[in-house]
This record gives structure tokens, C-alpha cells and sequence, in this order.
């Protein structure tokens, strides 16, 4: 079969198509025919070698496709079922195997490139909102990045639970999104001198009670100056690089803030709470609190190009690694 191979760590170059034996299911696995891949900065990190696995591997860690073939006590799927799963590595493929408790059943009103495409960051949203930060009726928030796929989603949650959205985005184009998506109002972060006093300058002079921010590196100094005392930051990613070592004596200067780096894994390591949230998002998508934005699909051998337009911050919405050809360039048909 068809996947894209990681011989040695590095830029998008890496990413190379190869011909790789099919997948075997072992004790409690499943075989799934993969329809969609996301893409996300994980695959990035894990491509850089920020986040290691062992070589040579196959990137990619979201998918959903059709169960095809499944191993010995295997109880929670069967072969036909319509399927997601995040956070397990070798979606770039045709075929993926994937640890059977680690599936998540889709509906039938929600097709593959829409799991596809919102399952990591749509239960990535639901932990920020819910629980790194339970988002309450009439807070402000910062977004950063906030017409990217993770930002997006975000906001539309942020405004869905009553709170209001100040964003950050590099174009006036991504600030028209940001918009659409319910931000109040939107930074260009590229024409402000100092982003924390602009930040408070929208929310009346005062700080405010949390930040979400997966940009990184870039952006932390301002997300701990936008805050107010006993104010929250949630350092969700890394996309601009990450933060350096820093003395905590900075967290009570700023007024006794606090800071956490969650991570997916530890808010779904149950399988009972991988399917509350996962169907949490699904009932947002279904009732349009979410609206899923596809942007971009890329075929397999195009891999490389997803990653390069990601990074570079050349798209907005989600991106998705298509493993059938014909599929790219043509929109997933609404399921009914």
C-alpha cells in the first residue's frame, strides 16, 4: 500500500511516498481504510523530531475511514464500521492500525472528512473550554491565531458558552474570518507595537481572566501581560517555537498567575471520557454551535506541500491529507 515515510527528521522534504506492506492487526487492534488524515503542528512536531517516535515512520496522527480488518478480542468495533481516532500515529497512509479502544464510532449524519477534520482540535477546544479553563458567561478571552483551524473552533465554543473574543490574526483577510466566526474584535498582530496594551485597551484598560495560546514562543510575553491578577494562561501548542525557560517568580509579579500545558491525551486517556467528548463535538457540529471549515486536501504524494502551507501560515481552517486521489479538490457530500 501507498504511505508516506519518515526516514530521518527535518523540513517538509521528508516526507516521502512510499510502498509499505499493509497493516496486521495484533491483540485488541483494527485495520482501518483510511478516507481522511488531519493535519496538524503534532505532525509537524513529530516530523521535526520535537516530539520523537521511532524511525523509519509513517506521520499523521487523525484519521477516519472504514474498520477492514480487526485482531484477536477485539470488542468495541467490527469490520464495516465507520470510524475516528486521534493522537495515533500513521494516518498518512491508505490503510492505518490502531488500537481498537482508541476508536471512536461516527454517526451517520457525520461523514469521514468532517471526523476527519475535527476530532483532535474539536476535543482539543472542549478540554480548553471545559476544563484547563471552564469558560463562564461574560468573560473575555484572548484567541491567538484565531482564523486557524484551532482558532476558529475556539471562538465559535468561546462565544457558544457566552463569552466574548478578542483574536489575533496576521491578515485582514484571517481577521474577516475570525469575525465571522463571533470574535468581537480582532488584533493584527503585525501593526500593533504592543499587543498586551491593545489587548487591554479592547477590554476597557483592565487585563483579562485567560488566554488560550498555541502560537508559542511568540506570543507568551503578551498572553502573561494581557492578563489580570489570578489570571489564567493556557499554553496549549507551539506553533512559532517553543517558550524558553523562564523564572515562575514572573507568574506572582504578574499578579499571581497561573499557567498549564495541557496536553489531549491526559483529558481521553479514559475510554469513557474519549467518547463523552468526542460526542460533545459532534452534538456542537450537528447543532452548528461548530461549523467545521475544510480549506485545503492534499494527496498523499502533496503531503509535503500540506505541511510547508501550515507552517508558513498560507492557509486558514483545516487541512486534511486525502489517501484517495480522486477525493482531493472535491467536497465530502453530506451524509443523511
Amino acid at each position: 500500500m501507498r504511505a508516506i515515510q519518515v526516514y530521518e527528521v527535518g523540513g517538509p522534504e521528508v516526507l516521502r511516498e512510499a510502498e509499505v506492506d499493509p497493516p496486521r492487526p495484533g491483540t485488541g487492534e483494527a485495520v482501518v481504510e483510511v478516507a481522511a488524515s488531519g493535519v496538524n503542528f503534532l505532525d509537524v512536531y513529530h516530523r521535526e523530531g520535537r516530539y520523537t517516535l521511532p524511525l523509519p515512520f509513517t506521520p499523521g496522527s487523525e484519521g477516519a475511514g472504514t474498520v477492514v480488518e480487526v485482531g484477536p478480542g477485539v470488542t468495541d468495533v467490527a469490520v464495516g464500521d465507520r470510524v475516528g481516532w486521534v493522537e495515533i500515529p500513521g494516518t498518512y497512509a491508505e490503510r492505518a492500525v490502531v488500537d481498537s479502544s482508541r476508536l471512536v464510532p461516527l454517526p451517520d449524519d457525520i461523514g469521514f472528512e468532517t471526523a476527519a477534520a475535527v476530532l483532535l482540535q474539536g476535543m482539543t477546544a472542549h478540554y480548553l473550554v471545559k476544563d484547563a479553563y471552564q469558560v463562564q458567561d461574560g468573560d473575555t478571552v484572548l484567541v491567538h491565531a484565531a482564523a486557524g483551524g484551532m482558532g476558529l473552533l475556539l471562538t465559535q465554543l468561546v462565544t457558544h458558552l457566552g463569552g466574548r473574543v478578542i483574536g489575533t490574526t496576521s491578515t485582514t483577510a484571517k481577521a474577516e474570518l475570525a469575525k465571522r466566526a463571533g470574535a468581537a474584535e480582532v488584533i493584527l498582530s503585525s501593526e500593533v507595537d504592543d499587543l498586551a496594551a491593545e489587548v487591554r485597551r479592547l477590554n476597557g484598560g483592565q487585563g483579562l481572566p485567560v488566554v488560550l495560546d498555541g502560537v508559542g514562543a511568540h506570543t507568551f510575553d503578551a498572553s502573561l501581560a494581557s492578563l489580570r491578577t489570578r489570571g489564567h494562561l493556557v499554553l496549549f501548542g507551539a506553533a512559532s517555537g517553543a517558550v524558553p525557560p523562564f523564572d515562575p517568580i514572573r507568574l506572582a509579579h504578574g499578579g499571581s498567575l497561573t499557567l498549564i500545558r495541557p496536553s489531549l491525551g491526559d483529558f481521553i486517556a479514559d475510554r469513557s471520557e474519549l467518547l463523552r467528548r468526542a460526542a460533545d463535538v459532534f452534538a456542537w457540529v450537528r447543532s452548528k454551535a461548530l461549523e467545521v471549515t475544510i480549506t485545503g486536501r492534499y494527496a498523499l504524494s502533496e503531503a509535503a506541500r500540506a505541511h510547508s502551507d501550515l507552517e508558513a501560515r498560507r492557509t486558514t481552517g483545516k487541512l486534511l491529507v486525502v489517501p484517495d486521489a480522486a477525493a482531493v479538490g472535491r467536497r465530502e457530500e453530506t451524509r443523511s
